[in-house]
Order: C-alpha cells, then sequence, then structure tokens
C-alpha cells in the first residue's frame, strides 16, 4: 500500500492515493487541483523515503471536490453571582479533497 504523510493548516495527514480528506480552508475552488508540496514521508510497501524536513521533489495531487463549512461549536462564558452570561458560536471553513496520485519526485 502505498501513502503519504503531507502537512497543511500546521497539522499532518497520512494519505492514501483514492482517500478523501477534509482540512482547513484552501484558496482554490471545486472541480479543480491543487498540489501539496511538504511530504514528509512516502512508504511504496517496503520501500520508505523520509523528508528531512520534506521529501525533495514529492508532490501529493488531489481534486477539490467542496468548499464547506464545519459543524457548529458554541462556546459559552459564565460567572455566577454576576449575572455574566455571554454565548458565541464558530463554525470552520473547510475543503474537501480526493487524492489522486502521490508522485515520489527524485530516485
Amino acid at each position: 500500500m502505498k501513502y503519504a504523510v503531507i502537512t497543511t493548516g500546521g497539522k499532518q495527514y497520512k494519505v492514501a492515493e483514492g482517500e478523501t480528506l477534509t482540512v482547513d480552508k484552501l484558496a482554490t475552488n471545486p472541480d479543480e487541483t491543487y498540489t501539496f508540496d511538504k511530504v514528509l514521508l512516502i512508504v511504496d510497501g517496503n520501500t520508505k523515503k523520509v523528508g528531512t524536513p520534506t521529501v525533495d521533489g514529492a508532490k501529493v495531487v488531489a481534486k477539490v471536490i467542496a468548499q464547506k463549512k464545519g459543524v457548529k461549536v458554541r462556546v459559552a462564558k459564565f460567572k455566577a453571582k454576576v449575572r455574566y452570561r455571554k454565548v458565541t458560536g464558530f463554525r470552520a471553513q473547510l475543503t474537501t479533497l480526493q487524492v489522486e496520485k502521490i508522485e515520489e519526485g527524485k530516485k
């Protein structure tokens, strides 16, 4: 099984070809392709390529499926005996991707 570890939005993701993943919002439109250049690791069967910090010339190409909002998170602040109550909400902006191929780059 071939997979790679990429980094985007300050987080690391383990991806394989054909897999769908959701990441923080990327500046693209649906049905476009997006290329991740920060590939930290590539594993193909028994062969492993570990980057220092990234693998030279390696890329992960993904197709953008949708731009959407995440689940609403409710944040409530409360202080006892002083009638202080404050409620706010937050919805993360997300991008859904489908990984098309993992390119290893230089040998």
